[in-house]
């Protein structure tokens, strides 16, 4: 059945007061195996990233840049999934939603903030883990704590700035109807085409801003693994390729996984037939790449696997004299 729309104006204004999203209401059959899935989904991503913040400030053997980064991506996985989820929970579950104009532009500037400061992170553990191998011994003299809070900050504050000008430009276009989005969240495209003013300088704006940068930062990552590869491969022994090559690998997939979703759903060419295909992706962009962090890390990593299994020691200990 198709959904019934809310209003398109307030008594007041043409404004529009509120944006309908249509999400995967046109699979009414899929709803409930769809929620389910997503459910799961979103539980598995909090407990995993929530997981591995717990390790990285408890163990000792954790205490490194390289985990401390880890950390600060595991807590913007979770502002990432959690800005876009619990909605797509609630559109998905009465097979359409609403949301406030209000909180469209709140949820495209966290979904923003989380995605480019992510961008930056990756960025910053690519060139820290191009350190420890390619300069090892000023390694700890070059990556200090101090250091590292700068690098943290730093990706904060550019994420935030370059995502709040975007927002604001946004936010002055004027919206007079119609307000169906056909997405399950408020994502930049979707909301300029339903924009009633000009959006030549938001778009003109995007790109100066979001485009270089992206592009920057993916290519401070392949040449800081460029010249990992290349220091690797003259390492003399075969045992010691295949320990500074496994430190790498983890962050490697993610980084992968992270930029290829990220081109794919940005480098197709918007059209009629290609909503549906932007959804499928984006519903790997959002939803699964956040989990993808905790499971890679758990599964390749061992300093997190020992760590892990000394927590899982300790608390059956203690639960062990408790009962006696």
């Amino acid at each position: 059945h198709s959904p019934r729309l809310p209003p398109l104006y307030d008594k007041n204004s043409t404004m529009i007061t509120e944006f309908f999203l249509i999400g995967f209401g046109r699979l009414p059959n899929l709803k409930y195996f769809l929620f389910s899935i997503l459910l799961v989904i979103y539980i598995t991503t909090l407990a995993g990233n929530v997981l591995i913040i717990l390790l990285v400030s408890t163990a000792k053997t954790l205490n490194s840049p390289m985990y401390f980064f880890l950390s600060n991506l595991s807590f913007f996985d979770i502002l990432f999934s959690t800005t876009i989820v619990p909605n797509l929970l609630h559109v998905t579950a009465k097979e359409n939603g609403t949301m406030s104009i209000t909180g469209c532009f709140v949820q495209l500037h966290f979904y923003g903030l989380s995605a480019t400061t992510e961008c930056f992170l990756l960025a910053v553990m690519s060139y820290d883990r191009y350190l420890a191998i390619c300069n090892p011994l000023r390694y700890t003299t070059i990556m200090n704590f101090s250091l590292q809070l700068y690098l943290i900050i730093w990706s904060w504050i550019f994420g935030f700035i370059v995502t709040l000008t975007i927002v604001i430009l946004v936010r002055s276009l004027w919206f007079c109807g119609p307000n169906v989005i056909d997405h399950f969240f408020c994502d930049f495209s979707p909301l300029l085409k339903l924009a009633c003013s000009d959006t030549n300088v938001v778009k003109i704006t995007n790109f100066v801003l979001a485009t270089p940068i992206t592009l920057f930062l993916f290519k401070l990552v392949v040449l800081s693994y460029i010249y990992i590869f290349i220091t690797i491969l003259r390492i003399p022994s075969n045992s010691g390729r295949k320990k500074a090559f496994y430190t790498c690998s983890s962050h490697l997939t993610v980084v992968c996984t992270y930029y290829g979703t990220l081109f794919t759903i940005y480098g197709i060419p918007s059209g009629e037939n290609s909503a549906t295909i932007n959804k499928a992706l984006s519903l790997l962009y959002t939803v699964l790449t956040p989990i993808l962090n905790p499971i890679i890390y758990t599964l390749r990593n061992q300093a997190i696997k020992t760590a892990l299994q000394n927590m899982l020691l300790k608390n059956r200990k203690n639960t062990f004299w408790i009962k006696s």
